[in-house]
């Protein structure tokens, strides 16, 4: 057996008896998550274009529900529509090492697989966890800074394989079908990085559409239509076709004796989670010396090299965003905001902040560098650090080795719905 099959066959075979308490804790606690970026992010244009061409598909009392909604569509349509909305705001959960977005794929695909076939849920559950180590094992393989470097956006193209594993699994499928549906789900795999040149919203359209095709690829399983139960590891398979320097040892690594869902986080900030760790920083340095915006002559940050190309580069258009999706690709759009608003949600991350002239005078003030020794613990650690200077020569230096929401420093419960209120 090959790597596709041995995870078809950990898909196919996964019990929720098996799952330890905090496996199934972080699962809903991840579900209620989404609910809540997909309920706010369903008000964004791009979610309201979604769901209007949905509309035009056709819409009515059956079907899976679009969140934001009284209204159902067809279960692939509504996939398609909630994860569309559920990264809209950048405020869904990330897997470090992967750099992906787990949860705005899996858990649209559960929800309409789920509702077609009127799933359990400790079945939905089960789904849910397999979806998360599908995907997050691969981008782990794949290594981000390849798909990066080959501009693949990991959810996108990973997202399609944990969206097929989770479908089989709400299905029913065995462990054959399962790998076949994997196959088929391999000549899905899309997602360009090209969104960040103009500020464009299919990044969004990514999650969906992954989505959207793992359900088609188990339904065609289903059906007894054959995929490639070599497409992982394969000579023309996913490793070799989307990386330069992929490690397929990593997708197995350890299967059965840990959950990758376990080493997942929720973001505070509407914002890539590349920016976030700078900005806690940021945060922490203003509100413990009560730093006035007026008081700021300068700062610094320091930044993994992972996420440089995304929030970093090229400076030029990183200091002049012209949009909402560039605002969330700008370290120094999050570090102005963090500054003057001690705050970063939805809030912040609107046009009016981003032509706002306090904003763009305090851009000006905030310098980055990508800092070597922050690179040391990275995949696993994402680190930042800041440094910020008054007019009153004074200087306040912070690193932030655990920002809030990863894994080692979660939000509790309590935390995590305080999230939907801002």
């Amino acid at each position: 057996m090959g790597i596709t099959q041995d995870l078809a066959k950990y898909c196919s075979e996964l019990k929720f008896s098996q799952l330890p308490d905090e496996v199934v804790d972080r699962a809903k606690y991840f579900f209620l998550d989404f609910i809540g970026v997909a309920c706010r992010g369903s008000r964004e244009n791009s979610s309201r274009s979604m769901y209007q061409f949905i509309r035009g598909i056709g819409v009515g009392k059956k079907g899976g529900v679009l969140i934001g909604t009284k209204e159902r569509a067809p279960y692939l349509y509504s996939a398609l529509g909630n994860g569309v909305s559920g990264h809209a705001i950048e405020m869904d959960d990330v897997n470090n090492e992967s750099s992906l977005h787990p949860g705005v794929v899996i858990f649209p695909t559960a929800l309409a697989t789920g509702e077609m076939v009127e799933a359990t849920g400790k079945r939905l559950i089960e789904a849910v966890v397999s979806g998360y180590e599908v995907m997050i094992r691969l981008g782990k393989a794949l290594r981000p800074e390849n798909s990066y470097a080959r501009d693949f956006h990991p959810t996108g193209t990973c997202g399609v394989f944990g969206s097929s594993g989770t479908a089989s699994k709400i299905m029913g499928l065995k462990e054959e079908r399962v790998a076949s549906a994997m196959g088929i789900a391999g000549s899905q795999a899309a997602g360009s990085m090209e969104y960040l040149a103009q500020g464009s919203w299919t990044k969004r359209f990514h999650a969906g559409w992954a989505a959207h095709s793992g359900m088609i690829a188990a339904l065609l399983a289903q059906r007894g239509f054959r995929g490639p139960t070599s497409i992982i590891e394969g000579r023309d398979g996913f490793l070799h076709a989307y990386s330069n320097g992929a490690d397929g040892s990593k997708v197995l690594e350890g299967i059965g004796s840990g959950f990758e869902i376990l080493r997942t986080s929720i973001k505070p900030y509407a914002c890539c989670r590349y920016m976030q760790p700078p900005m806690d920083a940021l945060l922490k340095i203003v509100k413990e010396n009560d730093l006035r915006p007026d008081q700021v002559e300068k700062v610094r940050l320091g930044l993994l090299s992972a996420g440089a190309s995304l929030i970093a580069e090229p400076a030029e258009s990183k200091y002049r965003p012209q949009s909402i999706v560039d605002a969330q690709f700008s370290m120094p759009f999050g570090a102005a905001i963090a500054i003057l608003y001690r705050k970063a949600g939805p809030g912040e991350f609107q046009l009016s902040r981003v032509r706002s002239e306090e904003v763009k005078q305090m851009m000006k003030k905030v310098k980055y560098r990508v800092d070597p020794e922050l690179d040391q613990t990275s995949p696993k650690q994402w680190c930042g650090t800041a440094e910020v200077f008054t007019k009153a020569g004074k200087g306040y230096f912070t690193k932030v080795e655990y920002c809030k929401g990863e894994s080692e420093n979660p939000l509790s419960w309590e935390e995590l719905i305080e999230k939907f209120h801002v």
